[in-house]
């Protein structure tokens, strides 16, 4: 298997850099980039099927979500914008949300959002109350739970109100959580006897939603308590959906997209510590990552290899390659601080920003430890992923 990346004919890397790079600095990104990253080079579209206007590369077969060769043209977004350290929606609306629309949305509810979302218009993240993201997500664990709530877990609970639901609750340290337009907000119903957990679309303007900014080591990730008042939700598909093996088949998806991003921010922090591709430990660890973390995006979405047959790979792929980007990024960072010590405040501050981004997203997504006892299985010995 070839783990480098497919040629990405519909992604000018160059110009997405550079578009990513103006938008770095103490004042944050401009309003207008993810309506840029939208219409000039499609990004929202990638995780989304061509029927709702999602796109697909020509001369690839399978994809993200069964689509074209989208999977890696992701995979090259997610380098970048973890590189630059920009806050954007692409991982809470299109690799979290979007995928959870198509797998379990209604077909009208998939004709309302997943063209919304392929265009930018609409973006969406998803409130796991609870232990969080990684629980939800099952990247540490099973997530068979009373995660989402019920008993003394609290969480969010979901009551029939006529012919819709009402949810009352809280979720902490949601992804993007104040500023997206629609929350997939994950609730308990059905009592003791017929306890399950379900996806509930609520929008931004519901009646008794309560959205405040949480602070967070890592400034480049929004994440905020959401708070639910008996808010009117729509159940996301029916009752009958089987909501935890769909969070879990996301999760794998979101683990490798999470590891490029940590592998893109980690080459840059070796750039400004002074040692991009040197022969030292940390450096070595950076190439495995990177070759890791692209092979856990190339068979999150099952592409072909020149033969054209589809690779047979761990269920848990994403989570062993997003171990050792973690790992990865916490060693190159810690060098970056190291070698920025008296060059000046501006060089500190940028590579306390890489660290700020390693220990944020152990905190949402690990610890590393637990990941690699995951994502090894039942009796295997926690590994290192080698491409």
């Amino acid at each position: 298997m070839d783990a480098r990346l497919t040629p990405a004919r519909d992604v000018d890397r160059p110009a997405l850099r550079a578009l990513l790079e103006q938008q770095r600095g103490p004042a944050g990104p401009g309003p207008g980039l993810w309506t840029a990253l939208a219409d000039r080079f499609g990004l929202p579209a990638l995780t989304v099927p061509e029927t709702y206007g999602g796109r697909t590369v020509p001369g690839t077969r399978g994809g993200l979500g069964g689509l074209g060769g989208t999977a890696t043209l992701l995979a090259l977004a997610c380098e970048e914008t973890g590189r630059a350290l920009t806050p954007t929606p692409l991982l809470a609306t299109s690799v979290l949300a979007a995928p959870l629309v198509l797998a379990l949305g209604t077909d009208a509810q998939r004709a309302e959002l997943l063209p919304a979302l392929a265009s930018g218009t609409l973006t969406a993240t998803l409130a796991a109350p609870g232990p969080g993201l990684a629980t939800a997500l099952a990247l540490t664990g099973p997530n068979d739970g009373d995660w989402a709530g019920g008993g003394r877990a609290g969480g969010v609970q979901a009551r029939r109100d006529g012919d819709g639901w009402l949810l009352y609750g809280q979720a902490d340290r949601v992804l993007d959580g104040d500023g997206a337009h629609l929350l997939l907000v994950a609730a308990h119903t059905g009592g003791f006897a017929r306890s399950r957990t379900l996806l509930y679309l609520v929008r931004a303007d519901a009646t008794g939603l309560h959205r405040s900014r949480q602070p967070a080591p890592d400034g480049t990730r929004p994440q905020a308590r959401v708070q639910l008042r008996d808010v009117p939700a729509e159940l996301l598909g029916d009752e009958h959906a089987d909501v935890l093996a769909a969070l879990a088949a996301t999760g794998d998806t979101v683990a490798a997209a999470v590891a490029c991003e940590a592998v893109g921010a980690a080459g840059r922090a070796l750039e400004h510590a002074g040692a991009p591709d040197g022969p030292g430990d940390i450096p070595l660890r950076v190439r495995a990552a990177r070759a890791a973390a692209r092979h856990a995006a190339w068979a999150s979405g099952g592409e072909a290899d020149g033969t054209g047959a589809k690779e047979a790979v761990a269920d848990r792929l994403g989570v062993l390659a997003l171990a050792q980007a973690l790992d990865a990024l916490r060693g190159a960072a810690a060098e970056a601080v190291h070698a920025s010590c008296g060059r000046g405040f501006a060089a500190e501050r940028e590579a306390h920003l890489y660290m700020g981004r390693a220990a944020g997203d152990e905190a949402l997504f690990g610890p590393v430890h637990r990941l690699r006892e995951h994502g090894a299985g039942p009796g295997a010995e926690p590994a290192e992923v080698i491409v």
